[in-house]
């Protein structure tokens, strides 16, 4: 069986917004708080191939892999996938962005993967990990984006 997760927030900020910052692969240390770099490897029109590094686990381990994204505008949708898969057989990742009635960003971001055998967890393991971090980031770049999206009140 291959582990699956879903998660979603709405962000009230304008598509665009919401689209441009969260595709700015290069700015990701500064939108999640679980990543210590993030270096663009290739990069063409709709396609990014990068690696991430997460900060330090609590047992010291700094994970580190190579993903691609290959974004469609068009489509309002992102789907990634690890190049380099340590622990997992695949990871797929499947970002939509749908624009709510009020103009606010549903952000719902939908992980497919398998385990390998020798993996230190198992698919269910795993899920419960996502499950419990994704929604954390989620927030976090909710919270950024509206920071930012927000008019800046200038001094008088």
């Amino acid at each position: 069986m291959a582990g699956h997760t879903e998660n979603s927030i709405v962000i009230d900020a304008p598509f665009q917004f919401v689209w441009d910052m969260t595709n700015d692969v290069a700015n990701w240390t500064n939108l999640f708080t679980e990543y210590k770099s993030a270096e663009i490897l290739e990069s063409t029109a709709d396609t990014v191939t990068f690696r991430l590094t997460m900060h330090a686990d609590e047992n010291g381990i700094e994970w580190s892999w190579v993903s691609q994204r290959k974004v469609d505008v068009a489509n309002r949708e992102v789907h990634a996938h690890r190049v380099e898969t340590g622990p997992f057989e695949y990871m797929l990742i499947h970002w939509i962005y749908s624009t709510e009635a009020d103009g606010s960003v549903r952000m719902t971001w939908i992980q497919d993967f398998r385990m390998k055998p020798t993996a230190p967890v198992n698919d269910q393991q795993m899920a419960d990990r996502l499950n419990h971090n994704s929604p954390i980031q989620l927030n976090v770049i909710k919270q950024k984006i509206e920071a930012a999206a927000r008019p800046s009140v200038t001094a008088r």
